[in-house]
């Protein structure tokens, strides 16, 4: 029990970086979706996919690679490790930069920026920052800092959201009361560029901030340890690749399936912003893998079956306390959606899907304990691929008919088919023994409350604020009826959090 403490010890410190974090940037979404044409934050949701997808391409499991190497019994200095990982991406993410200049007016038209080649630049020059500056945050993680990690992360997004806020909000309003004063650089015609721009100068700022981490020791290049962890991290690239594809390729082929254009990124605006409303879910997500890997990999080292307890604890406690945001996202939903403009409010039925999906991806990383700690990191791909497989022929099958909703059924389907596959395969490999039935009953539970919550409830025609709460004791009976399953008291949840504000 001490080291889920531990996770989730880890995972709220984490957490506040990604949840604070998150949830800012959250509130740029009303400012995008009322400044922008709907068309426009379509190429803004179009553009995002295709930097995730070039973040993955570009760290290529070295995240991974890293944690498995510096834990290592062969390899006896960590820093070795991190001064071969930080040369490689040195040098990759300056030749990506490179390879896409070289080839600007062909990216521009595919990025769907024609007449805005300045957006691609813009953006490789960010996703190569960004992805060189993934191992030094591996690196605080390996040294458990979690609150340096956490500052940092909250300095850039700070950044980020404070240029979003001068150039989409300050510079307009300067135009027409001071023009003077920005006229010399500020060009309203630019429209969603500067949402990239501001992204760029917050990336090039957490670099220098990261400055400390990439001083005190001295550069060496391995090249048999970083052929070694190549080999190792070449399937996770592919795990990598497929699986943000899962998440990113529904948008970018949406332009493609749409016979029209103009209501292609129309469409893919709706489902953009509303994709944005399960980001709740998604922020604990984050926040969970963060102090996962580490976990694992410690725990890895551990002999005996206290390490299965503690994968099996784990697993219980991310099931639970997502399916509570899960309900929670949902039971607010009248008041979560006037997060985006009413123009958006169309597509609110991808919601619950979409998170639900996110849900079955988040126990698919749970289940990943197996392949990583086992060193067969290949299955890893092959589950990424067949999700892909899955993914493309539901979007290529549904989007035509259903529009961006088949996107969203796309999605659930792959999480689901990948989850049980790694669950089926990994119990021949290396069974951990998770509870299925206290998870089954997790999900049971939570699916009676929604149907309470969600459809039951409104048929009393209650005054609103008699179902807000309502809605709350629905959630405080799923908190119970977890603790009582775990046998543990509600102070023991929170115990955890409460030591870290103490200190």
């Amino acid at each position: 029990m001490s080291g889920v403490k531990s996770l989730a010890k880890d995972t709220a410190i984490y957490g506040i970086s990604s949840i604070v974090g998150r949830f800012l940037n959250w509130l740029l979404v009303p400012l995008y979706t009322i400044t922008f044409a709907v068309a426009d934050y379509g190429v803004v949701t179009f553009v995002y996919s295709v930097v995730a997808l070039a973040m993955v391409v570009l760290t290529y499991g070295m995240e991974t690679g890293f944690f498995r190497f510096a834990n290592h019994e062969r390899w006896k200095d960590p820093m070795e490790v991190y001064s071969t990982c930080l040369v490689s991406l040195a040098v990759s993410s300056t030749a990506f930069v490179l390879v896409v200049l070289s080839l600007l007016g062909h990216a521009t038209h595919w990025m769907e920026c024609d007449g805005h080649p300045s957006y691609v630049v813009l953006m490789a020059v960010c996703v190569a920052i960004d992805a060189f500056i993934t191992i030094p945050y591996s690196y605080l993680r390996f040294r458990k800092r979690p609150v340096r990690f956490a500052t940092l992360r909250l300095i850039n997004i700070g950044v980020n959201i404070g240029f979003n806020l001068f150039f989409i909000l300050l510079c307009p309003w300067l135009m027409k009361h001071a023009p003077e004063t920005v006229d010399w650089f500020y060009d309203s015609s630019y429209g969603i560029g500067y949402i990239f721009l501001a992204n760029l100068i917050a990336s090039a700022l957490n670099l220098v901030l990261m400055v400390p981490e990439l001083r005190g020791f001295p550069f060496r290049f391995n090249s048999m340890l970083w052929r070694e962890m190549i080999r190792y991290s070449a399937p996770l690239l592919v795990l990598g690749v497929a699986g943000v594809m899962n998440q990113t390729i529904d948008k970018i082929l949406y332009p493609h399936l749409v016979a029209d254009p103009a209501e292609a990124m129309y469409g893919l605006g709706i489902y953009g912003a509303n994709y944005k409303l399960g980001i709740l879910l998604l922020v604990f997500l984050q926040a969970f893998r963060f102090a996962y890997e580490p976990f694992i990999f410690s725990r890895s080292k551990e002999a005996g079956e206290d390490k299965k307890v503690a994968y099996r604890d784990a697993m219980s406690y991310f099931v639970a306390f997502s399916l509570l945001i899960f309900l929670g996202v949902l039971f607010y939903m009248d008041i979560i959606r006037y997060f985006i403009s009413p123009r958006y409010f169309s597509g609110l039925g991808v919601v619950p899907l979409i998170m639900l999906g996110e849900l079955f991806f988040g126990i698919f990383y749970n289940l990943s304990v197996w392949y990583k700690i086992t060193d067969n990191t290949q299955w890893g791909a092959w589950f990424s691929l067949f999700g892909l497989a899955v993914t493309v022929a539901l979007n290529v099958l549904l989007v035509p008919r259903i529009g961006y909703m088949g996107c969203a059924v796309a999605a659930l389907c792959c999480y689901f088919l990948m989850m049980a596959a790694s669950y089926f395969v990994g119990r021949r490999f290396y069974d951990v023994g998770y509870p299925v039935g206290e998870l089954a009953y997790y999900f049971v539970l939570a699916a009676v409350l929604y149907a309470g919550g969600v459809w039951l409830l409104p048929l009393a025609q209650l005054p609103p604020v008699v179902n807000a709460m309502v809605r709350l004791v629905l959630l405080a009976v799923f908190v119970w009826l977890f603790a009582r399953r775990r046998h543990i008291s509600i102070a023991d949840l929170a115990a955890p959090l409460l030591k870290h504000l103490h200190r």
